[in-house]
């Protein structure tokens, strides 16, 4: 079972940041996950909340903010952290290691992701990056987009699960999810296990904290792992 950083090693350093990215390296993860966005001027940006409220005591909207304002935000002081930058996903990738697994979640609540899939599908295949990386997002639209333009990355669905099981499991999944599927731990069972390897599909299961969980998971054939704290799980498994 590998084990990723949710936003990073985001226990230890402020999420979705370049300190958080390294960390995780640090902390011995076999990758990281992250979150996408496009901001106002069109770039890619790593960030998971639409609006900074809660990251930088900001009311700015990423979408509608450029971003030579949107990298002067500190995304670390208000989640107790030292002051911090919100990265480009170019960044981020640049700083970890060739080998290091990215499952990299398009963020976009609404229809039109405002040509996201398709910025992200570039990015990566203009670096070379595709071998790499896990695409995944709660919206089976990004997805969609993303399988015609980008047939070659690897994609999964985020199953919520806050919302109904069959339509995303049974609809949208082997719809738009070839290669992995995410869904939260409390949706993890044997036998859903057995059936989503039956497909051939990698199962990545978020987010947990907690060494007992985990070691539950791995047992069930869990093939990955996204945690806040991955130097903390690396040590519990």
């Amino acid at each position: 079972m590998k084990i990723l950083g949710h936003r990073g090693a985001s226990a230890d350093f402020p999420e979705n940041t370049l300190e958080a990215f390294v960390e995780a390296v640090a902390q011995k993860a076999d990758g990281v996950e992250l979150d996408v966005m496009r901001c106002a001027s069109g770039e890619v940006v790593v960030c998971h909340d639409e609006e900074l409220g809660r990251l930088a005591k900001k009311r700015w909207v990423v979408e509608r903010t450029p971003w030579w304002k949107l990298k002067q935000a500190d995304v670390g002081t208000a989640l107790g952290f030292a002051a911090a930058r919100i990265p480009l996903l170019d960044a981020v990738l640049d700083a970890l290691p060739a080998d290091f697994l990215v499952n990299i979640e398009l963020k976009c609540e609404v229809a039109d992701d405002r040509g996201l899939a398709i910025e992200v599908g570039r990015l990566l295949e203009r670096r070379g990056e595709a071998e790499r990386i896990l695409i995944s997002s709660f919206n089976p639209l990004c997805l969609l987009r993303l399988a015609r333009a980008f047939p070659d990355l690897k994609r999964g669905l985020l199953i919520d699960p806050d919302r109904a099981w069959f339509p995303q499991a049974w609809v949208w999944q082997p719809l738009v999810g070839r290669d992995t599927v995410h869904p939260h731990h409390s949706q993890v069972t044997a036998e859903r296990v057995r059936f989503w390897h039956r497909q051939g599909l990698g199962v990545a299961v978020w987010t947990v904290d907690d060494a007992a969980i985990a070691r539950k998971l791995r047992e069930l054939g869990v093939d990955y792992l996204i945690t806040n704290a991955p130097g903390k799980l690396r040590v519990a498994l």
